[in-house]
């Protein structure tokens, strides 16, 4: 391999992460029109926002009645609840990326990469998952 050959993984991570990026960020325009037209209607009125705006997140969760977590899920009906689901994809594009190279490595048996790349999802994943959530 000569000094600026680029590698089958990274070319692989490169375009899942093109692709995710692009995907999220077209994504986000069409809820934010969802939300700023009133497609659907939110669940926080826009003219009530600047009251909730000062309030540390838990004080805002618990003036506006709302659940901490992974609780947006089941309000994704209302217009600005809806943009988080594209936000959680440009998170998660990471993880994607690095599923998508562990059979690369796999392939070429770079055993250490492999496990680096699993071990890598696996604290991504339980980032995510919320079940580390530490109290305010």
């Amino acid at each position: 391999m000569t000094k600026h050959e680029i590698k089958e993984e990274q070319i692989a991570y490169a375009k899942w992460l093109d692709w995710g990026m692009k995907i999220g960020l077209l994504l986000l325009i069409i809820t934010f029109i969802i939300y700023i037209t009133g497609i659907l209607p939110p669940q926080i009125p826009i003219s009530e926002l600047p009251k909730y705006w000062k309030l540390k997140a838990y004080k805002y969760l618990s003036s506006a009645g709302l659940q901490p977590g992974w609780a947006w899920l089941s309000m994704t009906t209302k217009g600005d609840f809806l943009n988080f689901l594209p936000i959680a994809l440009l998170g998660a594009v990471t993880i994607f990326c690095y599923i998508r190279i562990l059979p690369i490595f796999l392939k070429q048996k770079d055993i250490a990469y492999f496990i680096f790349a699993f071990v890598e999802c696996l604290i991504l994943l339980l980032a995510a998952s919320g079940f580390l959530h530490v109290g305010h």
